[in-house]
Parts: structure tokens; sequence; C-alpha cells
């Protein structure tokens, strides 16, 4: 795939957006969402709720056109609620929404045509092609890319005559992200978008989202991926039970995070002799009960589990803690020897362990 020559070629298609990248495109002050979960009948007749439901507990967020910004969170976190809610499928029960200066949902007339959207399930009829959907696609939006350059850009021209049903799961995905990409929106909502890609393709479609953030689009992504939203976000937000548990760039993040080390302990060496000031050391070897996110790398172990009898060194310092670790060894290998800075599934996991605050409640 040429990822690099797609991208520029749809970035040389489009025009600017109208406005200057530090522009708010999307805003949300204090916006909560319920569900009804059970009702009664009452004694007028009408069916009365009886419980609800509070997926999203009054968030505050804004995404700057020519930003990516990544939403994260656990499953049942609250995401797609808050995107559905952006995208104007439904009101808030509570706060104010603003899409590109307009409600969402009462001005939805001048909002709808300037915003992508790629949902993380849709359906194409299955009789029609590739083409065929793609253009009957191009003839409802306001000022649309050209067809065959939009499938070009995500390697579908060759399957231009194929019907959509007989696409694999990644095809209907790229044209998913074709179609949204058609509009040249000036916001684009993008949920899981890569999802079941393959690297290849997960590059071709971040290549083509990088030039749309560049000619000043904002861009919102939820994604389970963390390494998605560590390449590719200006700011993260993370969700946790209805709330922003953190928000800011990567860097801000993990800021207070600490570094890790961990290895294998040597018979031969006693643990007691190391000296790491400011450190916190745990010998038990026992894993934690981190959530690994699916999609992730399993590698066996992630930032949440450590093999048995495997030592964890906790550090605000990894340089000089880990420069003390090897002083200790010495010439004694150090079995499984990692060191790595504060990540962000290293904090993504600490948040999803720890139970709602009391004062969100």
């Amino acid at each position: 795939m040429t990822t690099t020559a797609h991208a520029s070629r749809v970035h040389d298609l489009a025009h600017p957006a109208d406005s200057t990248p530090t522009d708010a495109a999307i805003t949300l002050s204090g916006v909560r969402r319920s569900y009804t979960t059970a009702s009664r009948l009452g004694l007028s007749g009408r069916r009365v709720a009886t419980e609800s439901y509070e997926a999203v507990r009054g968030i505050d967020l804004t995404v700057r056109r020519g930003e990516l910004f990544a939403l994260l969170g656990t499953n049942g976190a609250g995401k797609t609620s808050t995107v559905e809610l952006i995208e104007g499928l439904a009101k808030p029960s509570a706060g104010e929404i603003r899409v590109l200066g307009h409600d969402p949902v009462s001005e939805r007339a001048r909002v709808r045509h300037r915003t992508g959207v790629v949902l993380q399930n849709s359906g194409f009829p299955s009789t029609l092609t590739v083409d065929e959907m793609a253009r009957m696609w191009h003839g409802t939006l306001t000022r649309p890319l050209p067809v065959d350059d939009m499938l070009a850009a995500v390697d579908l021209a060759d399957r231009a005559t194929v019907e959509t049903s007989k696409l694999s799961g990644g095809e209907r995905r790229r044209l998913d992200v074709a179609l949204a990409l058609m509009a040249d929106p000036e916001v684009l909502l993008l949920d899981e978008p890569t999802t079941g890609l393959d690297p290849e393709s997960r590059r071709t479609i971040w290549g083509l989202i990088t030039a749309l953030v560049e000619r000043g689009s904002a861009v919102l992504l939820t994604t389970h991926y963390l390494e998605e939203a560590e390449q590719l976000a200006d700011r993260i937000a993370i969700m946790h039970e209805g709330v922003i548990a953190r928000e800011g760039t990567l860097a801000d993040i993990v800021a207070d995070a600490p570094s890790r080390i961990t290895f294998t302990r040597p018979e031969g060496l006693d643990l007691g002799a190391l000296e790491v000031p400011g450190a916190r050391v745990d010998a038990s070897g026992q894993p934690s009960t981190g959530t690994r996110l699916s999609g992730q790398r399993n590698n066996g172990t992630h930032a949440g589990q450590r093999a048995p009898g495997t030592v964890l060194i906790e550090t605000p310092t990894l340089q000089d803690t880990l420069a003390r670790v090897l002083a200790w060894a010495g010439d004694e290998p150090l079995g499984s020897l990692n060191a790595r800075a504060a990540s962000l599934e290293q904090v993504f996991l600490a948040i999803a362990d720890q139970p709602l605050a009391d004062d969100h409640a």
C-alpha cells in the first residue's frame, strides 16, 4: 500500500478549513446522559420511570480544529454514549453540547453536512457494489471528494465491482472510512475505526486521518488500541465510570506515573542489599488485577501482570535506579530484565482499577 502517496493525493484534492486551528470545534459543558432501565404503569395509564442508569456523569470536553483528540476508557466507561451525543443522535440529560458552534440536535441541518462519522458497526446494502455504494453516498454530500480517488486512498480501487456483502471485514472497515472522509469533514468522529484491520491497512487509515487534521479539521477518536492513541493523538482523555479521570497530552498523563524495572531475582543475590532511594520494591511476584484492553499485544504479561518470582521496582528516577540495580547485580545475570518509562497503558490500568470517587456519585 502507498500510504503517503494516497494521503497526499486526498490532501491536494481538499480545500482548507475556513477557521484557524485554535478554534474549538466540539465543546461539552457539564454533559450528562441517563438511561431508564425499568418502568411501571402509573395511575394515569402512562409508564413512569422507576430506575435509571447514568452513563455520562457531568463531563467537560473541548476538541479544537487541527487536533486529534483520543477518548479512551474500558467497556462501559461512557465513550460511545458521549460520541452519540456529539453526533446528535440523542439530547443530553443535562449540560450543553456545541459542534462547530451549533447544537447537534436542534440545529442538525447546520452541522450534519460538515461532519463525518465512522460508527463501531455499519451496514451496506448487500447487492450494491463498492463503486455503487460510494457513488450513492457521494450524491448525498454537499462538497464531496471524487469517488475514484477515495477508493484508491483506502486501496479498494481493484474491488470497485465487488458486492459489499462479499468484502472482508477489513475491507468493509476501509470502505466505512472512505465514505466518512469523502465529505471532507470539518469534524470527524471515529468510533474504533481500525478494529479488525491488519497493520498495513491501519497505517493507511492513520495517514489519511493525519492529513485531514493537518488541513485543520477536528478529529475525535475512540479506540481500544493504546498504541493508536499514543502515536496519533494531540491530547487524550481517559473516561472511567462516566467521568473524565485524566486529560492532557501524553506527557501530561504519564508525568506522575512511576517508571518500572522488572527482573527475575537470582538465588545468589540478597535483595535486602539493594539500595534504591525513593523507589518501591515489590518482590512478591504476584500479578495485579489490571484490565487489559481488547486488541492490545499479548506477550504473556502486560503492564499489570508479572510472572512468579519477578521483582518489580517502581521509581521516579529510572536511569539512577537502573544503574543501582546493575551495580548490585554485578556479573550475576538478571533474567528477563526490562526497564521502561511510564506508559499510557500503565496509567490506564491504574485508573481502571480504581473505584469511582464519592464526589462523582
